[in-house]
């Protein structure tokens, strides 16, 4: 029988690569290593990758062992969920993985003005009635802007149709330099025609739920930007198709057909 959540709190407050600071007490303990990942951390000068909403964290501590010489950290605020890849990194002696446990509105509280190179958003919420909650939104792009380097990268991989719509627009609303985009990213055709802009690493890590999707017939979408640091972010003001699931084995909660 596996943990059950006070066990798993139990065992992370005595995790090494695990920050806690959720909202609730985020404002009145200042985060010291703000501005000093590297150094008081990692101990290397390699570029920090963010995951935003990493869940379980597998696709963090996938991604930290294909590229040794990034540091990784993935950052949600479940941490029963975050217990498995903060687990498993120690296991496994990762050293440039760690987690962040904090809600995500409030993320440039604890990396200082460049300090990350490219953030990953995997599987997040489409938030169909909210575009504040988006983690695409031009809401949080302007938190990204404040610690991610200039023209750094943001990656979306999802099976929202809805989510992956929003994203595009936004993206070509607010001319933001499109890397790469595929509404089907495990079929590209073939594999030796990979486009030179797509990293032929990012087809090799499929998440447990990413793999049921898949199984269920879902198109797994994925994008890539830049986002410079100058230039006013609108909105795109377009109404999008909603999705006609909210998760896997889940149908909608809406009986609305569309949304902004």
């Amino acid at each position: 029988m596996g943990k059950g959540k006070l066990a798993k709190f139990a065992d992370m407050e005595t995790y090494e690569n695990v920050f806690q600071y959720p909202y609730s007490v985020v404002e009145h303990v200042p985060f010291a290593m703000k501005g000093h990942w590297h150094e008081e951390y990692f101990h290397n000068g390699n570029p920090i990758v963010l995951e935003l909403g990493c869940g379980k964290g597998e696709y963090t501590v996938e991604l930290a062992k294909l590229y040794p010489d990034i540091n990784f950290i993935g950052v949600d605020i479940k941490g029963a969920r975050m217990w498995t890849g903060a687990t498993q990194a120690l296991n496994e002696s990762l050293k440039n993985v760690a987690f962040l446990r904090t809600n995500i509105e409030i993320i440039e509280r604890f990396f200082a003005e460049d300090e990350v190179q490219e953030i990953w958003l995997t599987f997040s919420d489409p938030q169909m009635k909210n575009p504040r909650k988006r983690l695409t939104s031009t809401y949080f792009m302007e938190r990204y802007r404040k610690f991610l380097v200039d023209d750094g990268i943001i990656h979306l991989k999802t099976d929202s149709n809805f989510l992956f719509t929003y994203t595009t627009y936004m993206v070509e609303k607010n001319s933001l330099p499109l890397l790469f985009r595929t509404e089907d990213l495990y079929h590209l055709g073939n594999p030796n025609e990979i486009p030179s802009n797509l990293d032929p690493k990012v087809l090799s890590i499929q998440t447990y739920y990413e793999s049921m999707w898949i199984a269920r017939g879902l198109n797994i979408k994925y994008m890539k930007w830049q986002l410079p640091r100058e230039g006013e972010l609108t909105e795109p003001d377009i109404e999008i198709e909603l999705d006609d699931y909210r998760s896997y084995h889940r149908s909608k909660r809406s009986s609305l057909d569309k949304a902004k």
